[in-house]
């Protein structure tokens, strides 16, 4: 039996009057939507129209959690206490849930974004304090197979959903190479 591949493109990541993305035309090419929560990118209103546009194709959603770097769109490095980390995840991702809720739909998955993604895979502190908030969630993560992410997945009894990107480029070890 040949593996499932499955799509996932990360969404709602416009703010205001803002906008940032072909979302409605890229919907209904997707089997998953990773909806931004509103610190690297995206706020409540555009959050609650792309789990609107989800739902009208008929796609699960989950949730793209980033550091609050709305100049740097999530990909600066930024030196937040652990503690504070655990604390941002629980927020963006409860706020995302409660938004679901609210439509009748589930939370189906959890997938970083950018330099958060990259800190929870390379510094085990981060990576520790997030998964802290992750597990409170009960759904899976999507991640880098090889890495962090999947031993945080396997310690924390977080189910893992492997991925990868075909528009990166990868090292001899299978790591993505930074563009920022």
């Amino acid at each position: 039996m040949a593996p499932q591949v499955l799509v996932n493109c990360d969404m709602g990541e416009a703010y205001g009057k803002w906008q940032m993305g072909p979302d409605a035309d890229l919907m209904p090419l997707t089997d998953q939507a990773n909806v931004a929560c509103g610190f690297h990118a995206g706020d409540p209103t555009t959050m609650m129209q792309t789990i609107a546009l989800a739902k009208q194709h008929g796609k699960v959603v989950g949730a793209h959690p980033g550091l609050p770097d709305k100049e740097g769109f999530g990909r600066r490095l930024m030196d937040i206490p652990p503690h504070d980390l655990y604390c941002q995840m629980l927020y963006q991702v409860g706020a995302l849930k409660a938004m679901l809720d609210a439509e009748g739909m589930a939370l189906n998955h959890i997938k970083p974004h950018g330099k958060l993604y990259r800190m929870i895979k390379d510094d085990e502190k981060v990576g520790e304090a997030c998964f802290e908030a992750i597990k409170t969630f009960g759904v899976p993560f999507i991640g880098l197979p090889g890495t962090a992410h999947e031993t945080l997945c396997k310690k924390h009894g977080v189910d893992f959903i492997p991925e990868f990107f075909p528009d990166l480029w990868y090292d001899d070890f299978g790591q993505t190479v930074p563009i920022l």
